[in-house]
């Protein structure tokens, strides 16, 4: 899965939701902030847009930033990104158990313990609900619904996408993306399925061009870093800005540790994201002549 050098940087911009005072901190877990934490503020935009004051904040934040995008299309684009964790997994339930420190330094190397079996690690019944919240959410809150679904293809962001996004998705067809993984290696729930599996599993994703029917990212004895992660980050959002380019809100489904990578390689804070969150962000391409 080559992928050409990255055309944009990207810089998440600040001033647009109060997750903007979330303390970078590992006793801190970020979780779904009622409309997803939009601020309350004013446009430049709106008065063509909203002159008598009718229009919702999502409505102007989100004409805003299309009205953003039309100036050099070419050299800068914003787009809304609702950034998901997936719901917890059973990995999370046995490194709860041992421990971090005994998690990494023996059980993540197996693939289960005779009765749990974390290896491409499934939800837990407590991680489909926090999925199901997620489409709760989504349901009642005012914020627009993505134009784009991606996910890792491990199984369980399939999964909590299929119950986040359930009764949209015959509209608007989810698309794994490789990149969107956890760190590399190792960690046997980090080794994904099969292609065929997956499509067999949840059929009602589509995959990337190029994806392969074996995991060839994934080794047992090297764990990726995150200086090596940050660059497989960029490329992913390389790829979205360009292949998506008339989209302005995407979803990501992906883990803990991916998206604190896609932070760092932003710009913004190391914020550990809450199982079954959604955090937004306002990213910024952009590229010279």
């Amino acid at each position: 899965m080559s992928t050409p050098a990255t055309e944009w940087t990207f810089s998440s911009q600040h001033g647009f939701f109060s997750h903007d005072d979330d303390p970078e901190s590992w006793d801190f877990r970020a979780t779904t902030r009622p409309n997803l934490g939009i601020l309350n503020r004013s446009y430049d935009t709106d008065q063509d847009f909203d002159p008598q004051g009718q229009k919702t904040q999502w409505q102007r934040f989100e004409h805003w930033v299309r009205e953003m995008n039309k100036i050099d299309p070419s050299h800068r684009q914003y787009k809304i990104f609702y950034a998901i964790r997936h719901g917890q997994g059973i990995h999370n339930v046995k490194e709860s158990e041992v421990g971090r420190e005994e998690w990494d330094r023996h059980w993540s190397k197996l693939s289960g313990d005779g009765t749990l079996v974390w290896e491409d690690a499934e939800l837990t019944p407590v991680g489909e609900q926090q999925a199901k919240d997620i489409a709760t959410f989504f349901a009642t809150s005012d914020v627009p619904a993505p134009e784009c679904i991606f996910s890792s293809p491990l199984r369980r962001c399939l999964h909590t996408t299929e119950l986040a996004y359930a009764g949209r998705l015959s509209t608007t067809k989810p698309v794994i993306k490789e990149k969107l993984r956890e760190r590399l290696g190792v960690h046997t729930c980090d080794k994904r399925s099969t292609k065929s599996w997956i499509a067999d599993a949840h059929p009602i994703f589509a995959f990337e061009s190029g994806f392969p029917e074996h995991d060839e990212l994934w080794k047992p004895d090297v764990r990726e870093t995150l200086e090596e992660h940050i660059p497989r980050v960029k490329e992913l959002l390389d790829d979205i800005f360009r292949s998506a380019k008339d989209a302005t809100v995407i979803s990501l489904t992906a883990h803990s540790g991916a998206l604190m990578t896609l932070f760092r390689a932003t710009g913004w804070k190391r914020i550990p994201v809450a199982a079954g969150a959604v955090y937004p962000l306002l990213i910024l391409a952009e590229r010279d002549s």
